[in-house]
């Protein structure tokens, strides 16, 4: 009774420590502000993010904070409004993409044999080629179109998560509960959802964390490059593109700009954390 006493507020200590550390609670912070400021835009905003009411390209002030850009618009109401755009683009992509390469790897690690050829050899079709230099060609090849762009990083991220998921159902079908299922009498497909897919959660879902950050980035960048979010649209990418083309005006480029960086690190200090807490070694340390 003194052992299990002592045992469980240390190992809620050790679940708990990771999430105290001030990359985690900035992080998270930095996120749920954004999320707060994407779901109450059009409240929070302080004029239209398409009006064009304003004298153009007038620097930051009382009236205008970020300033407004080179068609009158301000600046500030279109950086929350974008905010609208890029962050549910990013969360819908991840998430296809986690699920293509999720079943995609576990069937070829589990059944192995041609399936795991011609899926592997897929993802390495993929992988030949550098992920922004296909995703620009995809998204030309589509049309300059958001959705589009969405599509593009869809095709270029899935196969990153499916080389992920193969290796650890590869690593868990030898696994003694796995085999056992097995010999009960369960399917592949019920032992592969059932018994394989709890214990190979935690690093997707760490992929997946840290992915959402570079998601942005990589809709951003198309947009930047003309094949992403189309005028007038608020979407960041485009919103830095306009200010690259008045570059003396560096209100215009700025915020946009640091509205991806924020995301991105926040992002990726969540993604950290996550590895921390789900990373048996390091729970591990924590204890020590």
């Amino acid at each position: 009774m003194q052992a299990a006493a002592v045992t469980t507020p240390d190992v809620t200590r050790v679940a708990r420590a990771p999430w105290r550390s001030p990359l985690a609670v900035v992080g998270l912070t930095i996120i749920a502000g954004w999320l707060v400021l994407a779901a109450l835009a059009p409240w929070v905003a302080p004029s239209d993010p398409l009006a064009q009411d304003a004298a153009i390209l007038q620097a930051p002030s009382g009236a205008h904070w970020f300033g407004t850009d080179e068609l009158g618009r301000d600046v500030l109401s279109r950086v929350i409004h974008g905010a609208r755009i890029s962050l549910p683009l990013a969360f819908v992509l991840v998430a296809a993409s986690t699920l293509i390469g999720s079943v995609v790897g576990a069937v070829a690690g589990f059944f192995g044999r041609w399936v795991d050829s011609v899926a592997m050899r897929l993802a390495d079709l993929v992988f030949a080629f550098p992920g922004i230099i296909l995703a620009l060609a995809i998204a030309a090849a589509l049309g300059p179109q958001l959705r589009n762009a969405v599509i593009a990083v869809v095709i270029v991220s899935w196969p990153g998560y499916a080389r992920l998921v193969r290796s650890l159902v590869l690593a868990a079908r030898t696994s003694q509960y796995v085999v056992s299922s097995r010999l009960l009498g369960a399917s592949g497909l019920r032992t592969l959802f059932v018994d394989v897919r709890p214990n190979i959660a935690g690093p997707v879902l760490v992929m997946s964390a840290l992915d959402i950050g570079n998601a942005v980035l990589l809709l951003s960048g198309l947009s930047f490059l003309g094949l992403g979010a189309q005028p007038p649209t608020p979407e960041w990418g485009a919103m830095v593109a306009a200010g690259s083309q008045n570059f003396d005006r560096w209100w215009v480029g700025l915020f946009p700009g640091l509205a991806i960086l924020t995301v991105v690190l926040a992002f990726n200090f969540v993604g950290d954390t996550l590895r921390d807490v789900l990373d048996p070694r390091t729970a591990r340390a924590l204890r020590e």
